[in-house]
């Protein structure tokens, strides 16, 4: 295997380990909160955590073709028991870890080059980029109305 495919796999199996994290924590958050009657905010999370199984699965294949062994294990802790704030929090900082992650990724493949690499980061980057705005958004509405932008998520 060239030192070049050895690196995207690499960034490769770095991402899937991010993305692993992201599955886990989105759907404990999304039984906690569903525990705790916030359907809305849960059903939020479950939605999410699907789309990060899709983004492991895609990546887990291209590590696959490039002949390389995809990782099943998180690149991080799972947190629990987080206030929705902190929770909040923490997926943005999750999310803004993957979107430098896969930057840098996808500016590393173009100069590999694996343009096919580089595309499937580019795509995940997008919706990295998409489930920051969502969490940020939800944030901001908590911290601006407080008990009762929560209760809107309630049920």
């Amino acid at each position: 295997m060239a030192k070049q495919t050895k690196s995207v796999i690499d960034f490769l199996n770095a991402a899937r380990a991010r993305e692993l994290t992201a599955i886990m924590t989105y759907l404990a958050q999304h039984y906690e909160l569903e525990d705790q009657d916030f359907g809305k905010l849960a059903k939020i999370m479950k939605e999410t955590g699907i789309v990060e199984m899709k983004h492991a699965e895609a990546l887990g294949e291209r590590i696959l073709f490039l002949g390389g062994t995809p990782t099943t294990t998180p690149d991080a802790a799972i947190p629990k028991g987080l206030s929705i704030p902190e929770m909040l929090a923490a997926d943005v900082a999750l999310e803004e870890q993957a979107v430098r992650m896969y930057n840098e990724a996808s500016a590393f493949c173009a100069a590999a080059p694996d343009l096919v690499s580089k595309a499937l980061f580019e795509k995940l980057l997008a919706e990295e980029e998409e489930h920051v705005d969502t969490f940020r958004k939800i944030g901001e509405h908590v911290a601006q109305l407080g008990d009762a932008y929560l209760a809107t998520l309630t049920g």
